[in-house]
């Protein structure tokens, strides 16, 4: 197969694994309705974790997560022989490769073919993207997620949050510490634009917080502070 052959299959491939509701499937499966009947209508793992419960959720969770990191693993195995004009190194090709199949399937995510084209956003298999390729900025993006959920209550918040200290820690490891990364000038401009995904993504979920109206998971605000407490 040419080089345009292999590249559209690995594009496939990452699509229909992203594509995969697994949200869908688990609470049709076992429970006999669909989870975007209920709750915030969203077929993510946060909507699982509020209608069916912790153990559900960590399964959709876990599920939506090793999308991303199939998807990266099966482009790096089709993709070795895969080579861009005018790229410095076959490092920085395979770099490029992996993370457009991680996009693509978190595109699959956000606009599954098996829900017409309405799923999630994406932040599961975003993650486990960033896990194949980037696991230093993924731990610390982590714990940003953490601290802001336990701080606020709010998974929203920290997801934005979260997807915006991605670039960033790639940006100050690399031009303040002097890290040497290897595919880093591809990276900080695709990792900005997945930033900028997951923050349309969660438009509504801006809108509810400024608002005050957005989903609280009070058990999880571990620190009770008034900025974060939702209005009455």
């Amino acid at each position: 197969m040419n080089t345009i052959g292999m590249f559209i299959l690995i594009l496939a491939i990452s699509y229909l694994l992203g594509s995969i509701p697994w949200g869908i499937i688990i609470s049709k499966k076992f429970f006999g309705f669909d989870i975007r009947t209920k709750g915030s209508g969203n077929m993510g793992s946060t909507n699982v974790f509020r209608i069916l419960g912790v153990k559900w959720g960590i399964i959709v969770q876990l599920l939506d997560i090793l999308k991303g990191v199939a998807a990266v693993f099966i482009a790096t195995e089709l993709g070795k022989s895969i080579t861009f004009p005018n790229v410095i190194n076959v490092f920085q090709d395979i770099t490029i490769i992996k993370f457009v199949a991680g996009f693509t399937a978190v595109l699959g995510h956000i606009f599954t073919v098996f829900a017409n084209f309405k799923g999630g956003k994406g932040i599961n298999t975003a993650l486990g993207m960033l896990l194949a390729i980037a696991p230093i900025e993924v731990a610390i993006a982590v714990g940003v997620f953490l601290i802001i959920l336990f701080l606020s209550g709010y998974v929203s918040l920290g997801s934005i949050l979260a997807g915006i200290a991605v670039p960033s820690t790639l940006f100050v490891r690399y031009n303040i510490f002097g890290i040497n990364i290897h595919g880093y000038h591809f990276l900080i401009y695709a990792f900005i634009i997945l930033s900028i995904v997951v923050i349309y993504t969660h438009r509504v979920n801006i809108k509810r917080l400024l608002e005050g109206r957005e989903h609280h998971f009070a058990k999880l605000q571990l620190v009770k502070i008034k900025f974060f407490q939702p209005k009455v």
